[in-house]
């Protein structure tokens, strides 16, 4: 179902009270006018916290079967110590093997508490961005996880940036990891939780890409928005080798992702490639 090769999926047994292992839950209150969204994570005692290296044989994975494309991020990092370390082990030999590695940064304080706080999510994620091609992630990301600032960006004013200062920032990470192909991250102005203004911005061999700003877009669940953008930001790079065209895929996605409920959006490609070209919201019959 949906294409996805379900081969190496690890399962774990279920021991009826999920102490050993469960499945993990986010609870998200969408929000809506001046009620901003809350979301909490559930991921104790999961499944996915609890993978290590062994459970995966990378050499085979990257090298023998030649995987293409390799994505991960800061919310799987988080999860457990064993969880950081499984990460770095992934992208490290993925890199070997010429897989192209994206990461999306995505700190979330909450997750990270449990094993070290800010502290350890940058010491983490500053030894995984040694290994990927593709760092996505928002101003907040970048300070949090690597340590470089925005001029004009306290922690506490994260929206109206001056989108000048958030180039000057990628332009230190990419000279500071020359291994960076490419940079994402979403651009979000909120007016109020179901009323942003919602673009992108990506850089790639030395120029910056902007997509299509869209104005007062209208949230039903902001949820998945990011990883929409992700998604199709690799799939534009897959499918069109063109940072133009690979941000203006992960921008519509992301839009559409935020019209409907959850994370993901199961829209079609020709719905995404509507948007991408201009299309409208009147009905299709």
């Amino acid at each position: 179902q949906g294409g996805v090769d379900t081969q190496f999926i690890k399962w774990a047994d279920f021991d009826g009270l999920g102490v050993a292992a469960r499945n993990g839950l986010n609870f998200t209150e969408r929000g809506f006018g001046v009620r901003a969204a809350k979301g909490t994570s559930d991921r104790g005692h999961t499944a996915a916290s609890q993978l290590t290296v062994d459970d995966f044989d990378f050499e085979h994975i990257f090298g023998t079967l030649g995987v293409r494309w390799f994505h991960t991020g800061g919310i799987f990092a988080a999860l457990s110590e064993g969880n950081a370390q499984l990460t770095i082990e992934a992208c490290k030999i993925a890199k070997k093997h010429g897989t192209i590695v994206s990461y999306d940064l995505n700190y979330r304080p909450s997750l990270w508490k449990s094993i070290g706080g800010q502290a350890k999510a940058q010491e983490v994620n500053r030894e995984i961005a040694k290994y990927v091609d593709v760092m996505i992630g928002n101003e907040e990301d970048f300070t949090a996880c690597l340590g470089f600032e925005v001029e004009g960006v306290d922690g506490e004013n994260i929206t109206g940036i001056d989108i000048s200062n958030f180039k000057k920032m990628i332009e230190k990470a990419v000279a500071e990891f020359p291994n960076f192909k490419a940079t994402a991250t979403t651009l979000r102005e909120v007016h109020t939780a179901s009323d942003n203004d919602w673009a992108a911005l990506a850089w790639h061999d030395g120029e910056f890409h902007d997509s299509v700003n869209r104005e007062h877009l209208e949230i039903f669940d902001r949820v998945g928005g990011g990883d929409s953008f992700a998604s199709g930001l690799i799939y534009g790079f897959l499918e069109y080798n063109d940072a133009g065209q690979a941000v203006e895929w992960g921008a519509a996605h992301g839009a559409l992702a935020m019209t409907t409920p959850g994370d993901t959006t199961m829209v079609t490609r020709a719905e995404v490639a509507k948007l991408v070209g201009g299309g409208s919201a009147r009905v299709d019959r």
